[in-house]
């Protein structure tokens, strides 16, 4: 995504995908839904890149070399998990993946903006009525901008920077600087890791049950879970696996997997069960994610807000303080 996100357009990217779902599952071609889809797409940003697809679908290309040559409007994750589909022939399946995605995402950004609205206007009035009472005194008004505006430049540049940061069309190099960093936050981490291996059991379980081999299908997943580290350390597996290694063993040898990932998966290996092993994990973490997300969302403006709240208290302190000591030095006068 080249602009900056928004849940509007979240929910116009979840909304494409969720109408191609719905005409590829009633049998509609994948070339004849494209252009359905370029003809009144969901943003006015969606139109040229959906034209470049489905004219490369006509000349032949497969769905994944189409995608790829429309330019950077999908992000890595998207490709990935897109391509799987292909793969294992469930398009219809990873798009309605894809517009859930995209729709739980929207929810969170939204819920969160409207959370931190009240804490955000709290603060500003703190940036202009703190000075005030020095302005009065001085009315010096270059000072008092600097001591407000001056404030609040910073502080909306460090947000966009952030916001802008966190957007999942970086670099891998940089996508997994953000990972290994969000990943400290407490909930926040931990959600975003439940999804992830929820995105990656439904990918794989999507494969193996296509006929793709368990070692083709482990590097694909892996780039669909969306998260850089699963996808460095399934990188590295060629080598055991070609000796003779079991998923299984790597699973359990990488240390990247929660214990309960592994000794499910090593369970659905041995009694031939893998695909309803993998159907059931992505349930599992789809569920534990979402209400570990909904935690974090229901908790981080409570925390902002706090934070703004102490910040409100020190400066009436301040300047009650401030108040006093000038009558203490009147009543000695």
């Amino acid at each position: 995504m080249s602009t900056l996100v928004t849940p509007g357009l979240l929910m116009r990217r979840s909304e494409m995908y969720r109408q191609l779902s719905q005409v590829t599952a009633a049998g509609l071609g994948l070339t004849q839904a494209i252009e359905m889809q370029a003809r009144s797409p969901a943003h006015y940003s969606f139109r040229r890149p959906l034209l470049v697809v489905s004219q490369r679908l006509a000349q032949g290309a497969t769905f994944h070399e189409a995608v790829g040559a429309s330019g950077g409007w999908l992000e890595e994750f998207d490709l990935a998990l897109l391509r799987a589909g292909e793969q294992s022939g469930r398009l219809p399946a990873c798009f309605d993946l894809l517009s859930k995605h995209y729709e739980a995402a929207a929810g969170f950004l939204r819920q969160t903006i409207s959370s931190l609205l009240y804490p955000a206007l709290l603060l500003h009035m703190v940036i202009f009525i703190a000075p005030l009472q020095e302005l009065f005194k001085t009315w010096n008004f270059l000072t008092y901008g600097l001591r407000t505006v001056g404030l609040l430049i910073p502080l909306y540049a460090l947000v966009i920077a952030l916001a802008y940061a966190l957007q999942g069309d970086r670099g891998e190099a940089w996508r997994a600087t953000v990972e290994s960093v969000l990943r400290g936050i407490p909930v926040l981490g931990a959600a975003r890791r439940s999804l992830a291996l929820a995105r990656l059991s439904s990918a794989l379980e999507a494969l193996i049950s296509a006929g793709v081999s368990i070692i083709e299908a482990w590097p694909m997943a892996a780039a669909a879970s969306g998260s850089p580290q699963f996808r460095r350390a399934v990188g590295g597996w060629s080598g055991r696996l070609a000796a003779g290694a079991t998923p299984a063993q790597v699973v359990q040898d990488s240390g990247v997997f929660p214990d309960l990932f592994c000794n499910l998966y090593h369970t659905g290996e041995v009694t031939g069960s893998l695909d309803d092993t993998l159907h059931r994990l992505h349930t599992l973490y789809q569920q534990e994610g979402t209400r570990q997300m909904g935690a974090f969302v229901e908790w981080m403006p409570r925390i902002v807000y706090l934070l703004v709240a102490l910040v409100v208290a020190w400066q009436v302190v301040r300047f009650w303080t401030g108040y006093f000591d000038q009558i203490n030095k009147a009543i000695q006068f």
